[in-house]
């Protein structure tokens, strides 16, 4: 096990009829609020209006930005950071999912920066500050809500880039399961994938003498495996919908970080692709994700062994350990199918002409290779993206 530091500031505060508590929570951090959301959805099932009068309610003053999109657009980001500037904001409300809280997080950083905040995505500038920021979460995926990460795409450009530090964490997140009833059987099953995926990236490590977190990870995985099928099948079972919610927040919080060393060249990979495709992030992960294992598994047969059978209960083969572990990885990519989910690029119209740009894009450098559980370079990429095919 390595060394490690872990610090979550986030307060959760979890349970029926919590985002009527958004105005008490708001008021101790802010005195001039930018409520950010997306495109409409909130307004629908009745979640705006119990956010604006529970704003109200506090006397909290805000001004309003909508129309954040799957894959959050830059040019909005910019349009916040110049709201911040003008208005002097300093608080941000997110209600929503991983697009809304990626994108106040950018608009944070941004309105505290005098240059560019595509600066930060490209390391040009180093993240010193930030407006404070909370979030009443609607769609259980992401796990931005605990996280120290942000995802933007330049959409003209077709570029998606990341940035990361502890000052964009959330201050709190209210989260109420009630709130995913509504969400399309398509989005949960997106969701389920990339809640699945962070866990995945942190699971297949090379650093030894980490049971305790792979046993996290694997349980997680198995909550996710149980509970996804039930909430598809009944999207009102609170139950359920408890389990992945929380299980979403925990996979990418950085408690299954400790102690280990993550991969996330499967993540790259997929910014990538949706990029330029546009595809939602899960789908991508769907997609990417059968195919990496399938193609790094020989790396570590053993990690793969357990893989499958503490969380898919594949039965071991001892005399043929190699068969177990391909029988986990075509069991991950089943469980994604019965979930409505693509497992192949030709589902979402990706052929191999884009393969040569994302493999480009994707590595750090020339010589640096993606990925820390196996350096992948060009040629890798391009292999993983024909398995995907």
């Amino acid at each position: 096990m390595q060394n490690f530091r872990f610090l979550n500031k986030t307060e959760i505060i979890f349970g029926k009829d919590t985002q009527k508590e958004v105005g008490a929570e708001v008021k101790k951090h802010g005195s001039k609020v930018l409520l950010h959301y997306g495109s409409g959805h909130i307004k629908k099932s009745g979640l705006y209006d119990e956010v604006i009068e529970s704003l109200n309610e506090s006397n909290v003053d805000f001004i309003e930005l909508g129309g954040v999109k799957p894959n959050p657009r830059l040019a909005l980001v910019r349009e916040g950071i110049a709201l911040c500037r003008e208005h002097k904001v300093d608080f941000i409300l997110s209600v929503g999912g991983g697009s809304v809280i990626d994108s106040a997080k950018a608009i944070a950083v941004g309105a505290r920066y005098d240059g560019d905040v595509w600066d930060f995505f490209y390391d040009k500038a180093v993240i010193k500050q930030a407006i404070p920021n909370g979030v009443v979460l609607t769609i259980p995926a992401a796990g931005s809500e605990s996280s120290d990460g942000s995802v933007i795409t330049d959409l003209p450009n077709k570029n998606k880039r990341h940035i990361g530090s502890p000052l964009i964490i959330p201050t709190f997140a209210i989260m109420n399961p009630e709130l995913t009833y509504t969400l399309p059987a398509y989005q949960t099953a997106c969701g389920t994938s990339d809640i699945m995926a962070h866990v995945m990236e942190r699971y297949f490590t090379n650093v030894k003498d980490v049971d305790f977190t792979d046993r996290l990870c694997e349980s997680t995985l198995k909550t996710m495996i149980h509970n996804a099928p039930l909430a598809l099948a009944n999207p009102s079972d609170y139950a359920s919908r408890s389990e992945i919610m929380w299980a979403g927040t925990l996979a990418h919080n950085n408690l299954l970080d400790t102690g280990r060393e993550g991969d996330w060249s499967t993540h790259m990979i997929e910014h990538e692709i949706s990029g330029i495709n546009d595809v939602a992030h899960g789908a991508g992960l769907s997609i990417v994700f059968p195919a990496y294992l399938k193609y790094v598994y020989k790396h570590d047969i053993a990690r793969f062994v357990q893989f499958a059978v503490r969380v898919w209960n594949v039965d071991q083969s001892f005399g043929n350990p190699e068969q177990t572990a391909l029988e986990g990885i075509a069991r991950l990519e089943s469980f994604l199918k019965s979930l409505g989910l693509p497992t192949m690029l030709s589902q979402i119209d990706l052929d191999e002409s884009s393969f040569e740009r994302i493999a480009t894009n994707c590595r750090k450098t020339n010589d640096d290779g993606v990925g820390y559980f196996v350096k992948l370079y060009e040629q890798d990429i391009k292999n993983i993206l024909k398995l995907a095919l």
